[in-house]
C-alpha cells in the first residue's frame, strides 16, 4: 500500500522533491510507521522505481501481446506512447523521469533505469527478430540499431511532449516511425 500510493508521487515530483509527509499524507500513516517497513527515503523511492517499472511494462505488454503479427507488436510499442500527456504510468514515463534525476544523484536508481532500458531495447529486438525469422521483415535489417533509434526517438519525443506540452512532434516520430517498419516489410 505505501509503494502503491507513493509511486505516482515520486514519478511526478521526483526523489529529491518527494518528502516524506508527503507519502505520511498519501497513506495516512504516521513517519513512525513508514519507517517500520523503509529505513529511509531512499528505500523506499527504490522501491518505488522497481514498482513504476513493473508498471510500465506491464501496460507495455499488455498492449503488444494483443498482437501475433510482430509489424503490429511494434506499432502497439509505438502506440503505448503516442500520448505523453496521458502516460501509461500516472506521472509520466519513470525511465525519462527517474533516469534523468538519477544521473547524478542516485547511482543505485540510475542502475535501475539503465538496467530497464536496455530490456526495453531487447524487446523490441526480440520482436524483430522474431519477424525476420517468420519472414515479416527484411533479413538484412539492422534491427539492432534501429531499436536503440526506436527507443531515444520514444523517449526523446516523451521530453519534447512534455516540455511543450503538445503532441505534435510525438505524432511526427510515431509516424516516421511506423513507416521506417513497413520500409522493412517483405
Amino acid at each position: 500500500m505505501i509503494i502503491e500510493r507513493a509511486a505516482p508521487i515520486f514519478n511526478k515530483k521526483g526523489i529529491a522533491a518527494t518528502a516524506m509527509s508527503d507519502i505520511m499524507e498519501a497513506t495516512r500513516l504516521s513517519k513512525g510507521s513508514l519507517y517500520v517497513h523503509f529505513d529511509n527515503k531512499d528505500v523506499l523511492a527504490e522501491s518505488v522505481v522497481d514498482y513504476n517499472m513493473q508498471l510500465l511494462s506491464k501496460n507495455v505488454l499488455s498492449h503488444i501481446n494483443r498482437f501475433d503479427n510482430p509489424k503490429d507488436q511494434l506499432f502497439a510499442y509505438i502506440d503505448t506512447f503516442r500520448n505523453p500527456l496521458a502516460p501509461p504510468v500516472e506521472g509520466g514515463c519513470p525511465m525519462m523521469n527517474f533516469g534523468v534525476e538519477a544521473d547524478d544523484l542516485n547511482e543505485t536508481v540510475r542502475l535501475k533505469v539503465a538496467q530497464f532500458i536496455d530490456i526495453s531495447q531487447q524487446l523490441i529486438v526480440d520482436i524483430i527478430a522474431k519477424g525476420i525469422n517468420q519472414s515479416v521483415f527484411k533479413p538484412e535489417w539492422n534491427y539492432k540499431e534501429f531499436a536503440t533509434l526506436m527507443f531515444a526517438m520514444i523517449e526523446g519525443g516523451i521530453l519534447i511532449t512534455n516540455t511543450t506540452k503538445s503532441i505534435d512532434k510525438m505524432n511526427i516520430i510515431g509516424r516516421n516511425l511506423k513507416k521506417m517498419i513497413g520500409d522493412q516489410l517483405l
